[in-house]
């Protein structure tokens, strides 16, 4: 038997955070309830969860900040994380996906939506290839049974997005990829925040990719491409 996923709840509004457990709960997760990112992180250190439900304006701690902190960690750097927030504005929506935010639900939410978001992204972070190893000379390897990027034997942090746009990439070298069809690979016919998001995560991939950031190109009104001759 499947052992249940647990979801981390941090919210430090007690009805809004009840009704989120509530619901996840009822769609066959287990939950636990943080009312700040303290007790989360603490938490964390000994059950890390398959997904976090994380508010954005918590009274210890800004998302942002937690977020930030949890992609620099090697350990949580791939956690699903979707914000919760009542912000609505669109540069609020993109600073949650420049910190690595796999997703962004704002308030008020149907309880549909919310578990419908979060079985898309758990979905997507367990998603295999039938082919173990991509790689790229002359020393860029993504690993897609462990999720893991390296460049000449060094480890790459990146978060599940990054990880899933550079495999469609480099799956087909001097291939252009609208925007529409990346995002058509990460999420389907799920709901996306914004068609900025893409631009957004190739921003982030391209700076953890220092020498290698070169071969994603950009080509004006098409897409991008990972191109083996820049």
């Amino acid at each position: 038997m499947d052992m249940r996923k647990l979801i981390y709840i941090v919210e430090d509004e007690a009805d809004i955070a009840e009704l989120v457990a509530i619901r996840l709960q009822s769609a066959g997760f287990d939950t636990r309830v943080f009312p700040e990112a303290a007790s989360m992180l603490r938490a964390m250190e000994e059950t890390a969860p398959d997904l976090l439900v994380l508010d954005l304006m918590l009274p210890d701690m800004d998302g942002i900040e937690v977020c930030k902190h949890l992609r620099a960690s090697a350990q949580h750097s791939q956690l699903p994380i979707i914000m919760l927030t009542a912000r609505v504005d669109v540069a609020d929506k993109v600073r949650g996906l420049e910190v690595g935010a796999d997703d962004y639900i704002a308030k008020p939410f149907e309880a549909r939506e919310l578990v419908a978001r979060v079985n898309s992204v758990l979905r997507r972070s367990g998603e295999e290839s039938s082919a173990s190893r991509l790689s790229i000379p002359p020393g860029l390897v993504l690993d897609l049974i462990r999720h893991e990027c390296s460049i000449d034997n060094v480890r790459i942090d990146l978060t599940l997005t990054e990880l899933r746009i550079l495999k469609l990439l480099i799956s087909k070298p001097g291939k252009v990829y609208s925007r529409a069809a990346i995002l058509d690979h990460l999420w389907g016919t799920d709901k996306i925040v914004i068609e900025r998001s893409v631009d957004v995560h190739i921003k982030n991939l391209r700076e953890k990719l220092g020498d290698y950031a070169r071969f994603i190109q950009n080509i004006r009104g098409l897409g991008y491409k990972y191109e083996l001759r820049p």
